[in-house]
């Protein structure tokens, strides 16, 4: 099998992954259209503080972690690429905390939810505001093989990119997800860097792609500024 040969580099030491659970949520606000930098939007303001608020008030909910709110600034022109602008992610002790959550929710009408268990870990993707974050959505043809396929490119991007953490979400029910999985990230130097360095290296087309071709997956990125 060619996915048993290929490598991009020694795999990471992974950390426990954490016991929290999480809920992944978004919306297609005011998207771009043909340019990958998302521009201002008085629209997307608009959504962006009533999920503030909403976040603000969840933070106080017992068992809950933190609630974050995202602004999308890079959306790459990928085939079937996610066109959300505005991200949340809320994170809890325990399950039990995000049900109510996911109901109260309903009324700011997001495009998409996700309750997830973090699978794979290094180090800390704590909240910090002057940082940019990859939210790097997997698609799989083999769902079931799909980890094997992430732990082989993991390794290159601490090695290419000095990339220090990671906090890869797995869909608690596979069966209704479009995604294997979703990798959140915080990047160093800035999203527009950060994706100006990736795609630069040669090795990102010969190691990664490859690889990731090789288990049928596909990486749909976008990157965001905590707001």
């Amino acid at each position: 099998m060619e996915s048993e040969m290929l490598s991009s580099g020694a795999q990471p030491a992974f950390e426990e992954p954490s016991s929290d659970h999480f809920l992944y949520v978004a919306w297609g606000e005011d998207p771009p259209t043909r340019i990958p930098i998302v521009r201002r939007s008085d629209k997307r303001r608009r959504l962006i503080e009533r999920c503030r608020t909403f976040a603000a008030t969840t933070e106080s909910s017992e068992g809950v972690v933190a609630a974050t709110v995202y602004e999308v600034e890079l959306m790459p022109p990928l085939p079937d690429i996610p066109r959300y602008d505005v991200l949340m992610l809320i994170r809890a002790r325990l399950r039990t905390a995000l049900l109510p959550i996911e109901l109260r929710l309903r009324h700011l009408e997001p495009d998409f939810m996700m309750a997830a268990r973090n699978k794979r870990r290094i180090g800390d993707t704590g909240r910090k505001r002057s940082a940019s974050f990859l939210f790097n959505h997997f698609v799989a043809d083999r769902p079931a093989v799909a980890m094997e396929g992430f732990d082989r490119v993991a390794g290159w991007f601490p090695d290419k990119l000095g990339v220090d953490n990671t906090t890869l979400l797995e869909p608690v029910d596979q069966a209704i997800s479009p995604y294997a999985f979703m990798n959140y990230v915080r990047v160093p130097r800035g999203s527009r860097s950060f994706l100006l360095g990736m795609l630069t290296k040669p090795s990102f087309y010969t190691e990664v792609r490859r690889t990731l071709r090789a288990y049928d997956m596909t990486a749909l990125p976008l990157l965001a500024k905590q707001v």
